[in-house]
């Protein structure tokens, strides 16, 4: 299970509707959190509550206490005396931060601070480190393996000026009450252990098991670089929701580059849903993975390709009211459409042209004689491009071989037969074996017909893309493309 929590003890860095923003795009990825934050201000669970800024209190009272036990304290430097300070240790060419006898407030007394608060001074609470840089601390993350660092011993702040907690203490604190037992982030919180566990420690709470991921890396210009949100579109969770990935896609997607043997069991396990792959922590990558857009839009092609015309129907019309508002229109007609998505689909070997939502419009255009029309027809006419040659061809079909009614096998013994008729191999294993025999194959008559009903090269099963359009709309189109000749 797991908890959505908002740490917005950094006041300057909230944005409106940020929390929404947030519990939406969880669930455009079927995400919902088990306790935690539900709405802008709605939270279910009884750990709350589970916005930061309102447990103002309860950061404050802990805070009390490590001051009680000496192990925090009111510190009155101001943001000048602290740039000095830093200054200094630079010129020193010494680490920089407040730190031993760098630590101007650490030793002062009680009475010097009851009266320097009295006194209208600001101030803000320091966790008093008991660390030593020369000692190091063992530690056992569940991605990285051992590690070995030296202790915390920054006096960091606790407290900020405005009452409310750093993110260090807030973590801690927020951690131990909501019973946090695993902690999974990004690794640039790796040299955050010492100070987190002996936060944990002075505090009195038992620590959570951390787990560092290492950072999704991105290829620029052949050197690699974080994937970075200022920079990259796809670093955002709505980019993919606005382009048309399937959600399922980009969840097999990152399965894919989190551990090393979900691509063995996906191949193995085919029919099987992606929850029932067990995510192992100790077999993700210590070093970031390459983020790879063709491999994750041929993922979606896959992951499409299992889908019902159902599914595709429903899932591209509601891309569709969002984002493009024409193919929302020509999927009005749902028959016709589920008929469209249907060609090659629940078989075997399904097809895998389409590869995100974005794309579905552009794959089924030609099917619709609005769309067909509007474009400018080329007739992209391959091998056989004599006009006299395409025009008999389109001519004998419609008058001698064309029946809507025939089955697959007919329909496709009649093109054999028109091939013949007209001096083509009605196979082409005949044509390779003796090209100078044959103007052609029956492979590319049939593309002659591909090409007049749908101006595309490539398309999935004519047969079943004929059955499709009617006998009215082939013999129109086939008559159109005559006359275009």
């Amino acid at each position: 299970m797991f908890f959505l929590r908002i740490e917005d003890t950094d006041q300057k860095r909230e944005i409106e509707n940020g929390i929404q923003d947030i519990v939406s795009s969880l669930k455009d990825f079927d995400l919902e959190p088990d306790e935690g934050m539900i709405g802008e201000n709605e939270e279910k669970g009884i750990y709350g509550p589970y916005k930061q800024s309102l447990r103002k209190e309860i950061y404050q009272s802990y805070a009390k206490y490590l001051i009680e036990q000496a192990k925090a304290y009111p510190c009155f430097c101001t943001a000048e005396e602290l740039e000095e300070m830093r200054k200094k240790q630079e010129d020193a060419k010494i680490r920089t931060g407040y730190y031993g006898v760098w630590a101007k407030c650490r030793n002062i007394t009680v009475e010097e601070a009851i009266n320097k608060i009295k006194n209208g001074e600001q101030y803000i609470i320091r966790f008093k480190s008991p660390g030593r840089e020369d000692r190091k601390i063992k530690h056992k993350d569940l991605i990285k393996g051992n590690v070995e660092f030296p202790e915390n011993d920054q006096d960091i702040v606790i407290i900020k000026a405005d009452g409310l907690p750093t993110y260090h203490f807030a973590h801690s604190v927020d951690d131990h009450l909501m019973r946090t037992t695993h902690v999974i982030r990004g690794d640039e919180w790796l040299s955050s252990v010492p100070l987190h566990l002996q936060l944990f420690q002075e505090l009195g709470f038992k620590a959570p098991k951390y787990a560092h991921i290492a950072p999704i890396m991105k290829n620029d210009n052949g050197n690699k670089r974080k994937l970075s949100k200022r920079k990259d579109a796809e670093a955002a969770v709505s980019y993919y929701e606005e382009e048309g990935i399937p959600k399922e896609a980009v969840k097999e997607y990152l399965l894919n580059i989190a551990n090393s043997n979900f691509e063995n069991w996906r191949r193995q396990n085919q029919e099987k849903d992606i929850s029932e792959f067990e995510l192992m922590l100790n077999k993700m990558s210590v070093s970031g993975a390459l983020f790879d857009m063709t491999k994750l839009l041929d993922v979606g092609k896959t992951v499409i390709s299992r889908f019902t015309a159902k599914k595709v129907y429903d899932e591209s019309k509601k891309w569709a009211k969002r984002h493009d508002q024409e193919l929302a229109k020509l999927l009005e007609d749902e028959e016709y459409a589920l008929k469209v998505f249907g060609i090659e689909r629940e078989n075997k070997k399904p097809r895998k042209d389409i590869s995100k939502w974005s794309e579905v419009k552009e794959n089924i255009s030609y099917m619709y004689d609005e769309m067909f029309y509007k474009e400018k027809q080329d007739y992209p006419y391959q091998v056989i491009n004599n006009k006299e040659e395409i025009k008999n061809i389109l001519n004998l079909y419609i008058e001698k071989y064309y029946n809507e009614l025939d089955d697959k096998q007919t329909w496709f013994d009649k093109i054999k037969e028109l091939s013949g008729s007209l001096e083509y191999a009605k196979e082409v294993k005949e044509f390779k074996a003796n090209p100078e025999l044959y103007k052609a194959h029956v492979g590319d008559v049939s593309t002659v017909l591909r090409v007049a009903l749908t101006s595309r090269t490539n398309t999935p099963d004519m047969y079943e893309i004929m059955k499709v359009l009617g006998k009215e709309t082939v013999e129109k189109r086939i008559k159109s493309a005559i006359e275009a000749l």
